[in-house]
């Protein structure tokens, strides 16, 4: 088996015949669409398109410490323990969706902010993309919570975060992107 990496056409091997808009709400729209796919044949696709950009944010303190965000999520009827997350306005900078993220649900604002990746969170089924970014010196103020948020925040330290997420008693896959990258980040500045 080669390590090398495989050559690939950056052209769309996917034709569209036809799209039909299907839903469509404040933060979503979905569409099916007639395609012929890379192989010739013919099908549909459906495509959940995302009105905003998500934006999720790793708290750090001096200490090694961050944040997570608790919530019932109701399309998984499940209880999830998540990083600092929301959705940002599409044509505006990511980094002051985060920093307005960040004040809502801990009441932190950050002097320090750094960008360590732009994800897409399910690309087989929407288009969504997220960017994640790393808030340190950290100063503490009061949440501001939306209307629809019943929110709990655990500090806790960054190991035990990511031990969360190896050990999937946290699921979300912005929040696991975030946590290991931060980790991995965190690790590389620290002297030898």
């Amino acid at each position: 088996m080669s390590i090398e990496k495989p050559q690939h056409s950056l052209e769309n091997p996917w034709t569209t015949l036809e799209s039909t808009p299907i839903y469509s709400n404040p933060w979503i729209s979905v569409r099916e669409e007639q395609v012929i796919n890379p192989g010739g044949g013919r099908g549909i696709y459906g495509v959940v398109s995302m009105k905003n950009k998500a934006i999720g944010i790793i708290p750090i303190d001096d200490e090694g410490n961050t944040w997570l965000v608790g919530q019932y999520r109701y399309t998984v009827n499940e209880y999830s323990w998540e990083i600092p997350m929301g959705g940002g306005p599409i044509g505006i900078d990511p980094l002051e969706s985060a920093k307005r993220e960040l004040k809502e649900e801990t009441g932190f604002t950050a002097a320090e902010w750094t960008n360590i990746g732009r994800i897409h969170t399910s690309n087989s089924v929407t288009d969504e993309e997220g960017f994640i970014f790393l808030a340190e010196d950290l100063t503490a103020g009061e949440t501001e919570f939306e209307e629809t948020e019943d929110l709990k925040i655990w500090k806790l330290p960054l190991h035990e975060a990511v031990r969360m997420a190896m050990d999937s008693e946290i699921t979300d896959a912005i929040s696991i992107a975030g946590l290991l990258k931060a980790e991995k980040i965190l690790l590389t500045r620290r002297p030898k």
